[in-house]
């Protein structure tokens, strides 16, 4: 089998590449991203998703089997620039879809995100199908890009799997732009400084996961046989749930000088808009997710590798 990781610079992709390494063979995974250069591990192809003749010519003569396309360009920096996020989130996601449509692919991962709820979505424990109102480009493209593979799904065949990406915290690469993304920073100002200045405030809750979860579940749905995967829009995960107040006292409990101030902004009131905690009942019941990672357990693996 061959895979196809697009995006895989970014911060899923940039550790979901060497797990698919490892499990299918180094000859077996290509990485493309629009930068010239990747780690000399891997095999690497630069690729600019919207490139549509490109992207087809490389699946074709690589006999590509399964995609996973992870370029997207995310919350804050999409409200910076409107209609290139348009672009790059719908215009890429429907170039793979059409790969599938057409049978030159025989099953594609694409993220969605909790960012595909809004203000009307109920906060705590929300549920599969809900309300879902989003308020910034990111998370209209998502909710445009699940209904999209609802109906590729319904109308042509087409074997498309996908999960709602709660807040990611990793150690292997640095924060990329996103609203939760002050859960990986705050490691970064806690070695390097001793202090964090947060973006959101103490109090705003949002749903997080330690990456090793996110690329293990994003592995085990597009492994799952085909009657397992029983939501072809995105599927709700979990790992754990906390605010900045809640994760700075966890913090403290191995750096007790670390000190946190709080200068909200308009990232705090995107994360407003979205889940204080994440009900994935159905991925659990469905193809067996399981988190590994709670509060504890992700702040001891973040400080020992930072």
């Amino acid at each position: 089998m061959k895979i196809l990781v697009i995006g895989a610079l970014g911060q899923v992709g940039s550790e979901l590449v060497g797990v698919l390494q490892e499990k299918y063979g180094l000859d077996q995974v290509i990485a493309s991203d629009i930068r010239d250069e990747a780690p000399a591990n891997w095999r690497y192809e630069k690729l600019d998703v919207l490139d549509k003749d490109g992207l087809r010519k490389l699946v074709i003569d690589e006999k590509i089997d399964w995609i996973f396309n992870l370029a997207a360009m995310l919350s804050a920096t999409a409200e910076q620039n409107v209609d290139f996020a348009w672009k790059l989130n719908m215009e890429g996601h429907l170039n793979t879809l059409n790969l599938a449509k057409e049978g030159i692919i025989k099953r594609l991962f694409w993220p969605s995100s909790i960012a595909v709820f809004g203000p009307s979505t109920p906060k705590d424990q929300t549920p599969q199908r809900t309300i879902m109102d989003p308020n910034t480009v990111y998370g209209i493209s998502k909710l445009a890009g699940e209904r999209w593979n609802a109906y590729y799904h319904e109308k042509f065949g087409v074997d498309v799997r996908s999960i709602r990406y709660p807040g990611l915290i990793g150690w292997k690469s640095l924060p990329g732009g996103g609203t939760t993304d002050y859960a990986v920073d705050i490691f970064h100002q806690a070695r390097k400084t001793g202090s964090y200045e947060s973006f959101l405030d103490e109090h705003t809750a949002l749903p997080m996961m330690m990456m090793e979860d996110a690329v293990r579940a994003t592995i085990e749905i597009m492994e799952a046989p085909d009657n397992e995967v029983k939501v072809r829009e995105s599927y709700n995960l979990s790992g754990t749930s906390f605010n900045p107040d809640e994760l700075t006292k966890e913090i403290k409990k191995h750096l007790p000088d670390f000190s946190i101030s709080y200068a909200p902004d308009n990232r705090d009131i995107i994360a407003q808009s979205w889940p204080h905690s994440i009900d994935d009942a159905e991925a659990r019941k469905d193809w067996g997710w399981n988190h590994k990672y709670g509060i504890s357990e992700l702040v001891v693996e973040m400080l020992e590798h930072i």
